[in-house]
């Protein structure tokens, strides 16, 4: 069964973003976030949109590598840099998490 909650990144200077997770294998606690960068060009043209990413956690809690399941090409490699230097806690394996993104251009 997968477990959803939202965490409210709130507004960051370039933009405001709003993360969901979906667990698929554990209930995960995600120690640490970083905000995506909302590039300057894209909020200006009104262009925002949901990025989905699927991050690969080992079992220390680093992860080890994020993919791209939909979005924005442009907001998807922000927040792929981003997710990419979150911690979560340490688990018995790895685990692969679903992380959503929601960029408001406005």
């Amino acid at each position: 069964m997968l477990l959803a909650f939202c965490l409210a990144l709130g507004s960051i200077p370039q933009a405001q973003t709003q993360s969901t997770q979906s667990e698929e294998h554990s209930s995960r606690k995600v120690l640490w976030t970083e905000e995506p960068d909302y590039p300057i060009i894209l909020k200006s043209k009104g262009i925002g949109g949901v990025v989905r990413l699927k991050a690969t956690v080992l079992a220390n809690g680093t992860v080890a590598r994020v993919g791209i399941l939909g979005g924005n090409p442009i907001l998807a490699e922000s927040a792929v840099k981003a997710v990419m230097n979150w911690k979560y806690a340490p688990a018995p394996s790895s685990t692969n998490q679903i992380v959503t993104f929601n960029f408001k251009a406005h």
